[in-house]
Order: structure tokens, then sequence, then C-alpha cells
């Protein structure tokens, strides 16, 4: 368990048991394997991701603009870019459950920021969140992570997202 974990169990007590939240994932979140490991080190193992719907975000592109030690290089974030597309998952996360993504995805210790973003899935369009880098934490500093793109890629491939998509990962921002 982290230093965090406290933090985040005051806040699932305040939130509304009631509140839904549409969340877009589309990084190495969808690797459940890697996400299991991470509930177990961080005592989360109650905690289940529900399966989700495929997912495209549009207006927005894959950008490796954060300088991660953890990850040995940079990992991706999203940034506008006017006709890009981004496929992940749309999951549909409860209120007191919102505290626990928000500690994977790095918002706890401010690496993240949550942003809105339109989705398409199963054809109609809706406004979901992402995580993207912490404009205040991005930098193009050092070369993409091999590990991380493996683990976007690994993640890709289970979430069921485009073949052709996923060849776009492999490549890691090149």
């Amino acid at each position: 368990m982290d230093s965090h974990y406290d933090q985040v169990m005051k806040a699932r007590e305040g939130a509304d048991p009631n509140a839904k939240r549409l969340y877009f994932a589309y990084s190495t979140i969808l690797d459940r394997a890697a996400f299991d490991e991470w509930k177990q080190q961080h005592s989360y193992g109650f905690f289940e991701l529900p399966e989700g719907r495929l997912a495209e975000a549009v207006d927005v592109d894959l950008v490796y603009d954060f300088p991660s030690r953890w990850w040995g290089g940079r990992v991706a974030g999203l940034a506008d870019a006017t006709g890009g597309q981004v496929f992940g998952r749309l999951f549909e996360i409860r209120g007191q459950d919102w505290p626990i993504v928000q500690h994977k995805e790095g918002f706890v210790t401010g690496m993240c920021v949550e942003r809105a973003v339109k989705v398409l899935v199963d054809g109609q369009e809706v406004e979901a969140t992402a995580f993207v880098t912490n404009p205040r934490r991005a930098a193009q500093d050092g070369p993409v992570s091999p590990r991380f793109v493996e683990a976007l890629v690994r993640g890709a491939q289970a979430a069921g997202l485009p073949a052709d998509y996923v060849e776009r990962l492999k490549r890691g921002g090149a």
C-alpha cells in the first residue's frame, strides 16, 4: 500500500454512491494483467474495472509528452488534433470508484489532469473524461519508453482495439 491509499479511501467515503462517470481509457489500464498487479500492490484488490465498450476519441491524438522515471522514458497522453483519433474503451465508473481510477491514472500525484473528450461509441457521440499529462509536467525530453509502448500494445490487443491502430501503437510515436 502506498501513501495515497488513505487519501483515496477518504475520497471514496465522501463520493456519491449513485453517481456515474464515463471514463475513456486509452493507455496501460487496458492491460488487465498489469492493472491487476497494480491493484494488488496498492491494496485495491476489491475493485473490478467493468467490461467497457470499444470507443474512439475524436479530434485528439497520442502525444508522448511525459518523461517517466518508472517507465524509463516518455509515456503517452492526449493532445488536441483536428481529425485525429485514439481508440480505447469507454467505462461507466461508479462515483465511489472514481478515486481509484484517479490514482491509477496519476491524478492523485499531479502527473495527470482530467479533460473532457468527444467519444464515438456504438454509433453515438458522448462526452467522457480522459486523463492527460498535466501541462506543468509535459516535456519532450528523452526517448519514448519501449516498455510503455509494449504495455500499451498489450492493452490495446487485450481490449480488442482495431488491428491497424495496434500497428500504429507499435511504432511508439515514430
